[in-house]
Parts: structure tokens; sequence; C-alpha cells
């Protein structure tokens, strides 16, 4: 695993120690920062289910202001926290290592983030797909600014329309679908 652009270019990070994180391949990596290349500067990021945080530290060696990472997994956030202090990026990092359903539910942020990558275990789309709309509900309704971008890494097999965001483009990677999705301007208030 490495950094492929920006200020940490060709920078390598710890890989996942188990299989419970998927990294993205460089490729993949690529091909979906080509997209996002002009959002990336002066961005407020959340990388959930960040594993190792390869996407977000990706957004920081391409100039994002601030990436927020939520991982649970005691493994993968020891890993994470390695990674962020080798490319000395502390004080742009924030790890969240508790239970990022519950966390998105109970806060509220000023300062919302402009992009958002999601790319959970691909069991809760099977097991608990009323979290994760209920998640991008959360998101929604007091993390995101209008117009922000979330990113949605999910199996091909799988679709789970997660209003109020909206799909604005969808990419096929083998047995892989990252689906780019858009906060509206405005929204209705939560319930």
């Amino acid at each position: 695993m490495r950094i492929i652009a920006g200020g940490f270019r060709g920078r390598k990070l710890l890989p996942p120690a188990t299989d419970v994180t998927r990294p993205v391949t460089d490729r993949v990596k690529q091909s979906v920062f080509d997209i996002l290349a002009p959002m990336i500067p002066a961005a407020v990021v959340y990388d959930c289910f960040a594993g190792t945080g390869s996407l977000g530290l990706e957004c920081l060696s391409r100039g994002a202001v601030r990436v927020t990472f939520f991982e649970s997994d005691r493994s993968a956030a020891a890993r994470l926290r390695t990674n962020v202090r080798t490319l000395g990026v502390e004080n742009r990092s924030t790890i969240i290592a508790a239970d990022l359903f519950k966390w998105l539910h109970n806060s509220r942020t000023d300062d919302a983030a402009t992009l958002v990558f999601l790319d959970p275990p691909y069991r809760f789309l099977r097991e608990r797909p009323g979290d994760l709309r209920q998640l991008a509900f959360d998101l929604s309704h007091g993390h995101l600014a209008a117009g922000a971008i979330v990113v949605f890494r999910h199996d091909a097999n799988d679709e789970l329309p997660l209003p109020p965001l909206a799909r604005f483009d969808l990419r096929q990677y083998g047995a892989m679908t990252v689906e780019f999705l858009k906060q509206p301007a405005t929204h209705a208030a939560p319930p």
C-alpha cells in the first residue's frame, strides 16, 4: 500500500494485519481520485470504515485541510495511527475509534465534511441495510456541507440507495462498484 500522488507520493503505508479490511487497489484508487481531483484541495474529509487510512491519507497528500478517520477495529486503528504518525499529519487528522453509527447519530459539527468515503464491510449491506440508510441520513443531517460528495464502495451485486444522497456517477471495477453521491444543496430538517 502506498500514496499514489501529491506531497507524500510514493510513501508506503502499513497494510492491514488481517482480512477484516479490504484495501483499495492502486488502479481503483487512481481512477477514483482522478474523478475527485478538483474537490480535494481545501476539503474537509470523513474516511468512514477507514481501515489503515489509505483514502483519507491520499486526500491529505493532495491538499485536503483535515481528515476525520472512523475505525472501530483495534488492529486497523493501531495501524492507522502509525500511518498518520509516519506521514507527520497528526495536526490535520482526527481518529475516532468508536462505533461510527452511534457517533454520527449522537453528534453534530459546525465544520461539515465536503468529501466522505463510505467503505463499509460488504456484510453490512446484507446484514444491516437499515443501519447504512440511517448512517446516510445522519451524515446528511448534521455532518455534510451543501453539495458534499460521498464515495460509496460496495459489492457489485448489492444495491442500496442512500437517500437523501443522490447518485451522480457510478463506476464498476470487476466485482466492486463505486458510487458517487451528492448531498442536496438544501434538505429537510430531521424528524
